[in-house]
């Protein structure tokens, strides 16, 4: 059981933006600890339903009044300052912390915190090594980036000493955490509007490693040599793993693909054969989140088979190649992809499955990120059939960067390769279904509002 004398000070706490991803699983954890959880949120969604379900109340506005009584208030990094919450807790004196710190808190409540980082496949891997324990019967606490089935949400309270949750290198937020053991899946350029360079980027990991304990683990990616270079700044334990690199603890061999692009592969560790693993989730990328897994889970004592069923049960989490269904003879999948890194390993995915022609329905994530990274994405976008881009997607930004979505169809068409233009989802739908043929797949990609597009396409 966690030990939560840390926060026992704290009777009711009172949650700002409690529908996030984050701050739900937060909210149930400390509704099981018997702590009186209240929380509001603009909006109503599948989280926010859910936690109501459990009794946990939530206003739909977010008004002053709302936190009287509270003890203490959690807010999400998105709430603003001029917040009417926000702003009574502080004249009311009662002390408020962002999210990314309280959680920090939660992870030393727990005697073993298992934090998984990187650029790319933080979702994909936390859920993987989330089911292993499953399937351990360890009885983890989990937080997870998107739902996953199997857990029926996107977290699980658990009442054992391990917590296993993403952690998000954005505005350094993991750095506010105690991980007993750490996977670093890759260090890739991204966030650029905060850290600016690749140097602050790597650097931010270097002070993430520098967090494990001298009793603790560290698992990174042998393929990716920022990731190597981490091994120096800590005492810990550490394993590594690759496909290229057989010079690692952990290597995949004899990889062969089925139909659907799901990957069957030797492991070896050593130079010693493992064992044969097989997933139910396509891509080469898909077969190194799942090495750093198996690496991490058999530091655990978890047995080659409870590995290999809980990878073999994984279907994927939402929004990770997820398929929606089919329009006109279609195959219709959604992918949260919004990094040309990560819409590579998407493509070469979708290669490996057998199909007509590809189309790709791409909405851009962020001005800053468009534009400092505009030429690398026309090249990712290259490798599918047919190209059509939607407006970016704000998220947290306003264009001050001069940039648009022309701007990236242009430049897909100096590469050679036509790419429209199309802003209206209703027109893309359209236009979809009036071009498309059987057995062609569509792909919506991107983290803001394209989802919606697979939705209309197949219903």
């Amino acid at each position: 059981m966690p030990n939560i004398d840390r926060i026992k000070k704290y009777k009711k706490i009172h949650m700002i933006g409690i529908g996030g991803v984050s701050m739900s699983g937060i909210a149930e954890i400390l509704h099981n600890w018997g702590f009186e959880v209240s929380g509001s949120d603009i909006n109503s969604n599948e989280n926010v339903v859910k936690l109501m379900a459990n009794g946990i109340p939530v206003k739909l506005s977010q008004v002053a009044e709302n936190v009287v009584g509270a003890d203490v208030v959690v807010y999400t990094a998105a709430i603003k300052k001029d917040n009417p919450e926000l702003l009574h807790a502080k004249e009311l004196g009662i002390p408020t912390i962002e999210r990314a710190d309280f959680l920090g808190d939660l992870t030393r409540c727990y005697g073993d915190t298992v934090t998984i980082a990187g650029t790319h496949g933080k979702t994909t891997t936390t859920s993987m090594v989330s089911l292993c324990f499953l399937e351990a019967l360890k009885d983890p606490s989990i937080q997870v980036g998107a739902t996953l089935p199997e857990i029926s949400g996107n977290y699980l309270v658990g009442n054992s000493e391990y917590f296993v949750i993403e952690a998000c290198e954005y505005v350094e937020s993991f750095l506010k955490f105690s991980p007993k053991s750490e996977i670093i899946l890759n260090i890739d350029n991204d966030h650029l509007d905060y850290f600016k360079n690749f140097d602050n980027i790597k650097n931010a990991f270097v002070k993430y490693v520098k967090l494990l304990p001298d009793d603790g683990l560290l698992v990174v990616n042998g393929d990716d040599n920022n990731c190597l270079d981490l091994l120096k700044y800590t005492n810990a334990k550490s394993l590594t793993y690759g496909i290229s690199n057989k010079n690692t603890d952990f290597f995949a061999v004899n990889i062969v693909f089925d139909e659907n692009g799901c990957a069957e592969f030797d492991v070896y560790n050593k130079n010693v054969l493992f064992g044969r693993f097989k997933l139910s989730v396509p891509g080469m990328h898909n077969v190194l989140n799942s090495l750093a897994c198996i690496a991490l889970c058999t530091e655990y004592g978890i047995s080659v088979e409870q590995i290999k069923s809980a990878l073999l049960k994984f279907k994927g989490a939402c929004r990770r190649f997820e398929y929606k269904g089919m329009v006109c003879g279609t195959k219709v999948y959604d992918d949260y992809g919004h990094h040309p890194t990560e819409i590579i390993a998407t493509a070469k995915a979708l290669m490996s499955k057998k199909y007509n022609k590809s189309w790709v329905i791409f909405q851009p994530h962020t001005y800053s990120r468009t534009k400092t990274l505009l030429t690398d994405f026309a090249k990712a976008l290259l490798n599918f059939d047919n190209i059509i881009i939607l407006d970016i997607y704000a998220a947290r930004e306003t264009n001050i960067y001069d940039i648009s979505s022309k701007d990236l169809a242009n430049k897909i068409c100096e590469f050679g390769k036509e790419a429209l233009y199309i802003p209206d989802f209703d027109e893309c739908v359209s236009y979809i279904k009036s071009h498309v043929q059987p057995n062609d797949i569509v792909l919506t990609l991107g983290a803001g509002t394209v989802t919606k597009i697979g939705d209309m396409l197949t219903k």
